[in-house]
Order: C-alpha cells, then sequence, then structure tokens
C-alpha cells in the first residue's frame, strides 16, 4: 500500500508568534494561500496521477497553524476536501498545526469533517529549546495536545527539528523518546537552516548561533531514524522539501540543506552495518543480497557504499532477494 499526498499551503497570516527560524511573515505575503473552491481542480488533477489500486491517499493542509486560521475559512477548506473522503476517493484528511491551537471545539470540527490525522509542530520537547526558539509554547502545551487528540480518535503526528539554538544530541534523543513516550505514530524530521530574514540569520551574523555541519546532522539524523523505526513510527519526511530558494541559495544563509538527506542518512546506516560486519571477513570479491527496497540505499548516495567496499575488496556486487526484509542482508565472499 503507497501513501499520497495531495498537499495545499495555507499560510498563517495572522500567526502571532515569531520563531526565530522563521520568516512566516515574508512567506505569508509572497505565497496565495489557495482558494476553497480550486481544492476540488488540485484533487481532482492529483488523483489522475496516482496508481488506481493498493493506495492511500490523504488530502494535506500544511502552513503550521492550520487551526489557527479564523474558523470560517477551516470549515470552508475543510468542506471542500471533505466530500472526496465521502464518495471514498480520497481515505483522509490530514492538517498540521500548533499545539497551543488545540482545544476540545477545534478537535470537535475537524472530526465532523473527517479529518484522519493531525500533525504537531513540536520541533522539540525541552524547555529550554523552545524558549531559544522563540516557539511561544511549552512541552506541555504538546503533552496536552497530543493527549486530547488521542482521545478524539485521530493520528497523532509530531514534527522535530535538529540543530535548533540551544539542542544538542542528548536533547534530539529526549525528544525522539517523548514523541514516542507522548503516543504519536508518525513523525518529521527537519534540520534546522538559517534562512534569509530570520532573527537565526541575525543571530549567526552576530555569532550567537553555528548550525549543524552536515555530518552532524546526519549522525544526529542516524540516531533518531533507528530510534523511529525501532518503535514503529512512520518517519513521513526527513530533510526539507528542496524549493527553488533553498536550492539556488537565494533564502538560504547557512546550515546544513541538502535534497537528498535522507539517502544521505540511509547510506550511513548501511555504511555502519557493512562496516560491522563485512570488511572484517577476508576475499577478493563480496556479493551482497539485500531487499529490493534497500537496494538503492545499500549501494549507497551517489554510489559511496559501493565505492568505499571497493577499497577493501577488488570485486563488490550488489543484488536484490525478496525473501530479505528491513536491512537483513546476505554476504558472499570469493
Amino acid at each position: 500500500m503507497r501513501h499520497f499526498n495531495i498537499p495545499f499551503f495555507i499560510p498563517e497570516l495572522g500567526c502571532p508568534h515569531q520563531c526565530v527560524f522563521c520568516d512566516q511573515h515574508r512567506i505569508s505575503g509572497t505565497l496565495q494561500a489557495p482558494k476553497p473552491e480550486e481544492v476540488d481542480l488540485q484533487v481532482a488533477a492529483y488523483l489522475k496521477t496516482f496508481p488506481k489500486v493498493e493506495r492511500q491517499v490523504e488530502i494535506a493542509f500544511f502552513g503550521g497553524n492550520f487551526t489557527g486560521l479564523p474558523q470560517n475559512e477551516q470549515e470552508a477548506y475543510l468542506k471542500a476536501a471533505s466530500k472526496w473522503v465521502k464518495n471514498e476517493e480520497v481515505n483522509g484528511i490530514r492538517l498540521s498545526t500548533r499545539p497551543d491551537y488545540i482545544n476540545p471545539e477545534v478537535l470537535k470540527l475537524l472530526k465532523k469533517y473527517g479529518v484522519s490525522s493531525v500533525e504537531l509542530g513540536a520541533q522539540s520537547l525541552d524547555e529550554e529549546v523552545l524558549r531559544l526558539a522563540g516557539r511561544g509554547h511549552s512541552a506541555k502545551h504538546v503533552e496536552e495536545a497530543s493527549k486530547m487528540i488521542l482521545d478524539a480518535g485521530f493520528v497523532l503526528g509530531l514534527q522535530m527539528m535538529t540543530g535548533l539554538p540551544g539542542d544538542t544530541m542528548e536533547k534530539s534523543v529526549y525528544t525522539a523518546h517523548r514523541i514516542k513516550e507522548l503516543g504519536a505514530k508518525e513523525t518529521r524530521i527537519y534540520p534546522t537552516l538559517v534562512i534569509r530574514g530570520t532573527q537565526l540569520e541575525q543571530m549567526y551574523l552576530a555569532g550567537s548561533y553555528q548550525p549543524l555541519r552536515q555530518e552532524e546532522t546526519i549522525e544526529r539524523c542516524k540516531k533518531l531514524v533507528l530510534f523511529f523505526e525501532e518503535n514503529q513510527i512512520r518517519i513521513l519526511r526527513l530533510g526539507l522539501h528542496p524549493s527553488d530558494g533553498l536550492s539556488n541559495g537565494s533564502e538560504l544563509v547557512a546550515g546544513p540543506f541538502h535534497p537528498a538527506l535522507k539517502e544521505l542518512v540511509n547510506t550511513a546506516i548501511w555504511k555502519d552495518i557493512f562496516r560491522e560486519s563485512v570488511i572484517k571477513k577476508t576475499g577478493s570479491c563480496l556479493v551482497i543480497s539485500v531487499a529490493p527496497k534497500e537496494l538503492n540505499a545499500a549501494i549507497g548516495h551517489k554510489a559511496a557504499n559501493k565505492k568505499w567496499l571497493l577499497e577493501h575488496y577488488e570485486r563488490v556486487d550488489f543484488k536484490t532477494d525478496p525473501k530479505l526484509k528491513g536491512r537483513a542482508f546476505h554476504a558472499d565472499y570469493c
């Protein structure tokens, strides 16, 4: 079963908080929110591109603070989306919002229109990190909102960021553990980037903030990915969407942006596996069998793992074995 989102970005024009890493006012001024009547056209267009069978489709409203919109605007979007759920062409509706904009009345409205998943931008569960990031909410807000969402019967997602001011490896791991303990079934992991026009840019230029290097981000994300996988928490996204502004550098001032961060992290996980179990063996050639879904990650981003293994063996080949699951593998030596 493949999962597909039909995304709509709804910028929160009235967000009362200015997180140090975000320039929501500039984003809101340059990105045009779709009109509710445009939802039908976009959903219909997306559905034509998805496979007809073995699919799970959700209409997704992103933008950071959907439940901070005026209620009439929320209802207009949800009403437009809910008819696709009622006619069973779409499986559900998901949205992202702030933990301090969740209450029983809000959840009653979301339930009325068939919302299935609610993602909270937790970012961290460490109080100092939340304060330094200017989030405007506490860890307790996340805890209380998470309980309300679960009690109301929604799927809970908790998003997190690595490398925020005051963050450490230990605090990131702590946040991951709290995400599990709070009952989330889904997460997103975002690296902190210094974006032009933000308070974080001022902190960076003044020398009071230093973003993580790419190698540090990969190392931190490895631990998070393995923890979430071990605890059956689905990682919806690892890394930021490669917008034009990030890719061409017009928005990015500093930080560990890479358009294929997920691939880099999975490559590093496989390299650790090979370092532990493969290169200790002797032989001049090596044939590694992996699950079909893991072939690209095992070979590595831009064949990095294969090139590394070729430093130890004269010949290295990879093949797939459908009997293997996850990161199980088999190595033959000659």
